[in-house]
Formats: structure tokens, sequence, C-alpha cells
């Protein structure tokens, strides 16, 4: 094609040197053999116009100009008089792509990757480049392990200039690794080593990740896997020496084998700060993680330094960099690390401005920040404000950036994008509790009414146990400093039979209102009053001890409530956190004023960490008291404190736990409640994304107490199990199958439970 080229250019260049010995003026430009390109595209690129002198030099160079543009297989100049003919060739344009047979590589992909080689819809067809494109499509499938694939392509010519481009792919089976070898290895095995690959044989469940199918990009992030896992642990001349990948002749089956070099472990000598250090020292080395005599850990070195980097940030240095210079010692087996400080300059805040929000108003936005205007950039208060914009509910995406401002070197603004999502809610929702039976409940809710950042919300629930109307209004910035208020109006309904307690029936009718103070970034406490009013019945098989409560006292009750509480959170979100601590404890007193009067006090702890990505431990305690006083002499019966069931001890009956009436047999509940629980988080099986879904084993503990009975150790029940929580688009499903590990003659068990579109 090229050699074409060439001849068809020399013809070109030897017929306008016939005429272009006699130069002559050009009078006019005429252009034949165009049918798709524009004849002012063609002008745009001719070095000529009206008016010029040809000679031969010119049109040689006007040749050359045409055919680098790449439109034309031809092109020539001719003479009519005085006038300038150009006569053009014109290339096929590209009029469609169309793949076949493509499956493991999506077409948008594909498309891209030829677009990259020059081949689209509405370039210009090059033949010789199909070629180029073959071998373009198998190099992407190679790195998919697909050695086996078979492109064809083909070119079929279409009507005004244009071609049709086909190209049918036979994917065939991913190569998949039949063995890897790690040679040269003498501290660790095999297997250790291996279980750190993201590439492994054949197991039970490579047959959906894949894990067995060999990718360049996969082992590329093994070996660098690898070579962390020697690093971290003090081989600081551990080197990969070569890697070899061999494939069978039928192309099917990959054979991976490394060859290392261990080396020495080294320990570190000493650790040194140098460079300006605008932080106190004293400061800065409590950051640093790596033990003077301790192994080397480049892990350990590395995190140190981003601390110390993410410190600097506090104190709007934004842009420090933290270097870190290793001085090995072969002789010694030993290495000491010197932390090179360079700040940079201190950084100010010039504006902090907000977009996207097309419904929620700046204030509601503004008054969230931590990090001020004209202060200091603080890298933590930057993330801490964005987190608290996430935590509203709002938005359904938050992004910051901090770009310099034009023309300055110590200026910065603070540009945080939202995406708004809907805040208003009309939901009817149908669920089933195997403690409350079908559950129906409608609600309409506005959590960001008119943009104010207030919530407003009406709901109306129904259950065997449980019907409830209510409606409540919450303003989270009464005042300023960030003070809530809120008021909540509700009727209550609830047949306690239906829960598994015992037969009575109460008729509520109430009334809040409740503040809420912050005191810290993670803490807040809350007070609150209310009224309810209560009504009382019961029936034939009614405990006699609540019957004798109701002749102490009465069937209604007039009820003036007080309650105190008192958060913490640091959890890293609120549905399924991976780390952080929750603190919850309330109190809640009947005051003198209604013929109730009583006390309340419950505690509840979480705890949360990371065990690695993708596993993780969570704690939970759970600590609640009651009592009457004055003219009440005990807690309320319908006030009581129970347990067992999906959110106490699984693996008993909802509320079955605890003393049992001795006339019916029935669960009592009782004053004093302890429950507490262990769970480790473990990756789901079979689910890539597991932001909705999270799996664990436990153990559960848990007892209900009262006062006539006395506490006794051996009132407590244990159980063991999983349990499973989905957060559907229909609800929330939490599943359990748990095993009672103490359960005496009058327990009742219940190995699997479930609930579906209740809360958990």
């Amino acid at each position: 094609m090229n050699k074409l080229l060439r001849v068809v250019w020399l013809c070109a260049v030897f017929t306008s040197t016939a005429w272009a010995l006699e130069p002559f003026v050009v009078k006019d430009i005429r252009v034949e053999g165009l049918q798709r390109i524009a004849a002012g595209t063609l002008f745009n690129y001719l070095p000529l116009k009206v008016g010029d002198t040809l000679d031969e030099a010119r049109s040689q160079e006007a040749i050359r100009a045409l055919f680098k543009t790449g439109f034309f297989k031809d092109v020539r100049l001719e003479r009519d008089g005085e006038v300038l003919v150009v006569i053009v060739d014109e290339r096929p344009a590209i009029a469609s792509i169309k793949f076949f047979g493509n499956k493991d590589i999506d077409t948008e992909t594909l498309t891209k990757a030829l677009k990259g080689q020059g081949l689209a819809e509405g370039e210009v067809f090059d033949r010789a480049l199909l070629d180029k494109i073959e071998q373009e499509l198998k190099r992407q499938y190679f790195s998919r392990g697909k050695y086996a694939v078979k492109v064809t392509t083909t070119a079929m010519p279409l009507e005004r200039n244009r071609m049709a481009v086909t190209i049918d792919i036979s994917e065939g089976r991913a190569a998949r690794i039949k063995e890897i070898n790690i040679v040269g290895n003498q501290a660790f095995p095999d297997e250790d080593l291996l279980d750190e690959f993201q590439l492994t044989t054949p197991t039970l469940i490579s047959f959906y990740t894949d894990s067995d199918q060999y990718s360049k990009q996969k082992l590329s992030a093994d070996l660098e896997t690898l070579r962390s896992f020697y690093l971290d642990r003090g081989y600081i001349n551990f080197n990969i020496d070569s890697t070899q990948v061999s494939i069978t002749p039928d192309k099917q089956d990959i054979y991976i084998t490394i060859n290392v070099t261990e080396g020495d472990v080294f320990t570190v000598k000493e650790t040194r700060l140098a460079g300006e250090l605008v932080v106190p020292e004293e400061d800065i080395a409590k950051l640093i993680e790596v033990e003077k005599g301790g192994v080397f850990s480049r892990k350990a070195a590395t995190e140190s330094s981003a601390r110390i980097t993410e410190r600097l940030g506090e104190e709007g240095y934004a842009f420090a960099n933290v270097n870190i210079i290793p001085d090995i010692i072969q002789a010694d087996k030993q290495v000491g690390l010197t932390f090179f400080v360079d700040p940079g300059k201190r950084v100010y805040v010039r504006r902090i401005n907000f977009a996207g929000n097309t419904k929620t108003r700046d204030e509601v936005l503004r008054r969230e920040m931590r990090q001020v205007e004209g202060g200091w950039i603080s890298t933590e208060k930057v993330k801490r404000s964005r987190a608290r914009l996430e935590k509203l509910g709002y938005f359904e995406e938050v992004n910051v950036e901090t770009p310099a401002v034009p023309g300055t070197a110590d200026q910065v603004d603070a540009n945080f994008t939202v995406v708004e999502k809907p805040s208003g809610n009309l939901l009817a929702g149908l669920g089933f509790s195997q403690s409350q039976g079908i559950i129906f409940n409608t609600s309409v809710s506005q959590e960001n009414f008119l943009g104010s950042g207030k919530r407003v919300n009406f709901a109306f629930n129904n259950s065997d146990v449980n019907t409830t109307y209510s409606f409540g209004y919450t303003n989270p910035y009464y005042t300023l400093d960030g003070v809530s208020r809120g008021f909540s109006l509700f009727s209550r309904k609830t047949d306690a039979d239906e829960a598994n307690i015992a037969q009575y029936t109460t008729d509520t009718l109430g009334g809040f209102v409740n503040f809420g103070i912050p005191v810290t970034e993670f803490d807040s406490v809350q007070l609150g009053l209310g009224y309810e009013n209560i009504d009382i019945k019961t029936g034939t098989e009614t405990p006699a001890e609540f019957r004798n409560f109701l002749a102490a006292n009465d069937t209604g009750f007039d009820a003036v409530k007080l309650s105190a509480g008192w958060a913490h959170d640091t959890r890293d979100r609120a549905v399924f956190a991976t780390q952080g601590v929750l603190q919850n404890f309330s109190a809640e007193l009947g005051a003198p004023g209604g013929n109730m009067q009583y006390y309340k006090a419950s505690y509840r702890h979480q705890w949360l960490r990371p065990l690695g990505k993708r596993w993780g431990i969570m704690l939970n305690g759970d600590v609640g008291y009651g009592d009457g006083y004055g003219d009440t002499t005990e807690l309320p019966f319908f006030e009581n404190f129970y347990s067992g069931g999906p959110r106490s001890v699984r693996g008993f009956k909802e509320n079955s736990l605890g003393p049992r009436s001795a006339s019916t047999g029935r669960p009592l509940g009782g004053n004093m409640r302890l429950v507490g629980n262990a769970e480790l988080i473990f990756p789901t099986p079979f689910v890539k994304d597991s932001k909705s879904v999270r799996l664990s084993g436990f153990l559960d503990a848990g007892g209900v107490f009262s006062n006539q009975t006395g506490y006794d150790s051996g009132g407590f029940r244990y159980s063991t199990g999983v349990s499973g929580q989905w957060l559907s688009p229909l609800g929330a499903l939490t599943v359990s199958i748990a095993v009672p590990l103490n359960d005496k003659g009058t327990d009742e068990t219940q190995i699997f439970q479930f609930t579906f579109g209740a809360p958990f």
C-alpha cells in the first residue's frame, strides 16, 4: 500500500512538472472527485489560493499537504487555462462498526479500545488498519486470560463511498491456572504466601469468583502483594528474580513459576526526624510506630509517614510531604529511618462553595461545616465536614475539592458538590416478624422540609401486636449552636398476648417534647418531657402478678414522663458500620404529678473493629434497670424489660426469657435486663458488593430478672449460630439460625428466626 502511494505521488509530481515548468497565476481553483468531504475542508488544507503563482515547488507542496490529511487515495493537479483543477479520489469513511460474539468484554469497552487505534465511526477507513485492530482485540482478551480467542474482521462497501465494518469474535474459554509455584522461599511455606494472592488454582467457588482465571493485571498485583508481605516482615533485600507464565498447546491451562530471593531479616537501628518541624517534635515522634530494635516493616513506616502528613494537614499544611530516607547497614542487618518533613506553605481557605444543592438551602449545608472561611485549612475538619453532610441523609453523593486560588501560593477554596436525592417519602409497606406477625405500615415524611433541614412525618403502623398513629416534627437547629427541638403525638394500642408476653392490652395516648444538645463533635445530650394516658384491659388468662398490681393501683394511668440521655457515636456509618464505638445511656422518670411513679435506665455499648479488608468483629452490651418509687411499689408490668429473640438472645422465642407466672406459665419480664453478644463478621460468598448484605457468626448471652426472683446467674441463657442481614429494596430482612447452649425444660426455643420489613 505504501509503495502504491509513493508511485501515485511520484506520478503526480512528474505530471505537474510537465506544465509546472511554465509557472502561471491561479485565477480560480476547481475541485473534482469529492463525494463526502466538503470542498471547504479541502481548501483548509490546500496551501494555495487564488492569485498565487503556481510553480513546480508549490505544486509538490500542495500534493504533499493533501496526501498528509489521509483523506485521499489519489491526488492530481491539472491546468485548465488559468484555472487550477484539483482531482482527488477519496478514501471511504467508516459508516458503522458492529461486534458479534463478545460476552466477556462489553461493546462499549471494545469501541473505546478501537477508537484509540483510529478505528471509529466517521473516521477514514484504512484496510491496513484491520490487521492492527485484530491484534488489539486479541490483546484485550489475552489480558483476561482468553488465549484461544479468534477475531475475524470484514469490511463491506456501501453507497456514498462508505464502509460497514463487522467484527466477529469467538472468545473461547479462559485459560485456568493449573499450578502456581514459588521457588526460593525458605522462611514461609507456599501455602502462607499463596493465601495472599488473588489468583488461585481451581477451588469450589472459583467458578463464581474467577480466581483461577489468569490475568496479567492480577498477577502484577499479586507480585506486589508478595513483595509487601516480605518487606513488612523485615526482608529489605527481598527480590522477585523472575516470573514465568507458560500455557499448554491447547491454550487451556496456565502454569506460573515465581523465583524469589528472600534475603535476611533487618531490624530498626534508629528513627530520626529531619527537615522543617513546624509541629513540636515530641508530637510528631508519637506518630511514628516503628520501634527501635524491632523488625523493619515498610507498612509501619509508610503509615507513620501518612500520620505525620495528616497531622501537618490539621495545622494548615495541606501540601506537606514526608519522605522516608533509609540507611541500610548490610553488615549489621540493620536499617536507620529518617523521616524528612517538608511542610510546604501554610494554606488558608479563602471561600467555601456549594454546588448541586438545588433544593437544600446553603445555610443548611454551611452550618455543618467544621472548616471555617479565612482560617487555616485542616484536612481533618474538611473530612469531618463532608462526613456531616453525608449523615444528613439528604444527598446521594458528597464530594469535596480544595483547588488553589489562581495567582496565590497560600490560598485554596473548599468546593463541596452534592447530588440531591428525594427527601420526601410516601411509603406503604408490608412485612413479617415471627413475634409481631404481618406488619402493615404507611408513612408520609419529609426529612428536608422545603429545603430547611427540618423533619416532618406522619406514620401508621399495624401488626398483630401494635397499632400506632404518630406525628412528629423536629428542628435540628432550633438554636444556632445546634440544639435540636422536636415534638411528637401518638396513639398506640398494644396486644401483649400476641407478643408472647401475657394476656392484656394497653391503649396509650401521648405526646413528647424533646431537646438534643451537642456537647462535642461525637457526643450529645437529650432531654425530654412527655405525657401519657394509659388504659389497661385484662383477660381471663392475665397472670395473677399483673392483676395484683392493677388491684393495688388502677387500670388507668396518667404519667408525666421526664427523660434524659447521652449518646457517643464514632462509627463510620449508621448502618453496617465497620469500625467505631456507639454508646447510649437513657433514663426515664414517671414524675410526681401522675399516678404512675417509676424510673428506668438503660445503657447500650457497641464496639466495632475491622479485621483486614472484609472481616470484622462487633461486641454489644445492653443493661437495663427500673423500679417504682413513692406510691408505686414496683416497676409497672407494662414497662418491664424482656429478652429473647432476634434482637437479644437468638435461638429463644421473642420475649420468652426470665421469670414466668406461677398461674399461667407465661413470661412476666422483669425490672433488670442483661444482654451481650459477640459477632464475627465475615465475607459474603458470591457477593462482590457487600454494602447491603452482611453475614456473621455470633455468641449471645442474656437474661431478665426481677426483685421478686432476685438475680441468679443461672438465669442467663446462651446461644450460638449464624446471622444474615439484607437491606433489600422492599425492606430489611434478618435471618438467624441459632443453637441454644443451655436451654431448660420451660424455655421456648426457636432455632430459625427471621424478620422482614421491620427495623433491626
